[in-house]
């Protein structure tokens, strides 16, 4: 049996509504009912619990446990990355893209809890990061953030935008949804692309940066990235039409599009990107307009259950 374990657990705040609304009060209750000390973070907003977050993992407890989708991921990889401090998931979101790709069960809560707590009683796993470098649009400085799953820039960030406002309807299907409605702007992007140093000037529909597998909902974009290999895959997808389009992607969700040869598949330790129009989203949360710079930021991540 596990020793009593200090444990924090952020709940998304948008889970206030739904089938997810549930889930982390779950979480808390049967990890306090098998005697951990358990903080239960619920914040109204992102930032806020982004800031409770930061003070809770600064008194260095046994675990990090985000109840919610890749966005709560993405805080959570935020918090601890290059700390001693494990990250746990507990996926109730939309995509759960991070989980998929780590074998962690995300379509049952029961069985999902069920991991979490026998992941408590191993050893974390250690697997990379990407780490992104850019100019807040905000602010016009420059800022760091960590990814642990997918960047993408492009048509597919395009889809998400849209896809993040719409309320209906929910789980994977908003996001086809939405790549359907954007496929009537469909139309290349001009990158300045650099891999290692080497520079390309290349036209493209999207390109995606893969530490995991995939994004939107098990679209496995880059469907041979390792969480742990120090490198980063990457993506591009050169013009295409709509109904060329409309016949690869299907096959993007069994990871079989890659054998079209207007899709390419390279790998890097740094990755350059810029284009005047193009806009970068992280574990589906939206980063910044194009330049960004992202740099494998080997072994820095200790997750729980993968």
């Amino acid at each position: 049996m596990t020793p009593p374990l200090r444990l924090v657990v952020a709940i998304n705040p948008t889970a206030s509504f739904g089938k997810g609304r549930d889930v982390g009060p779950a979480v808390v209750q049967t990890l306090r009912a098998l005697g951990h000390d358990v903080t239960s973070l619920q914040e109204p907003d992102f930032d806020q619990l982004l800031e409770a977050g930061r003070r809770a993992v600064a008194t260095r407890p046994d675990a990090l446990i985000v109840v919610g989708g890749d966005g709560m991921v993405n805080l959570g990889t935020n918090l601890v990355v290059g700390t001693k401090v494990p990250l746990g998931i507990v996926p109730s979101g939309t995509g759960n893209d991070m989980a998929r790709g780590l074998g962690i069960p995300h379509e049952n809560t029961e069985e999902s809890i069920e991991a979490l707590i026998a992941a408590l009683a191993r050893p974390a796993r250690v697997i990379d990061t990407g780490r992104i470098e850019y100019i807040d649009d905000e602010t016009g400085e420059p800022a760091t953030r960590w990814f642990a799953c997918v960047l993408s820039a492009g048509f597919d960030a395009t889809v998400n935008e849209r896809a993040n406002r719409m309320q209906h309807p929910k789980g994977a299907s908003r996001y086809i949804l939405a790549l359907v409605l954007e496929l009537a702007g469909l139309k290349p992007i001009a990158y300045r692309l650099g891999l290692d140093g080497s520079m390309t000037d290349v036209d493209a529909l999207l390109v995606s940066i893969g530490n995991n597998v995939s994004l939107g909902g098990g679209m496995k974009v880059t469907p041979d990235a390792l969480v742990d290999d120090g490198l980063l895959d990457v993506m591009v997808v050169r013009p295409l039409s709509r109904l060329a389009f409309l016949r690869i992607f299907p096959r993007v969700f069994k990871g079989t599009h890659v054998s079209d040869p207007r899709v390419s598949i390279d790998r890097a330790k740094a990755i350059t990107l810029d284009s005047p129009t193009a806009v970068a989203y992280a574990d589906g949360e939206r980063i910044a307009r194009l330049p960004v710079t992202v740099t494998v930021d080997p072994k820095s991540l200790r997750m729980l259950g993968a």
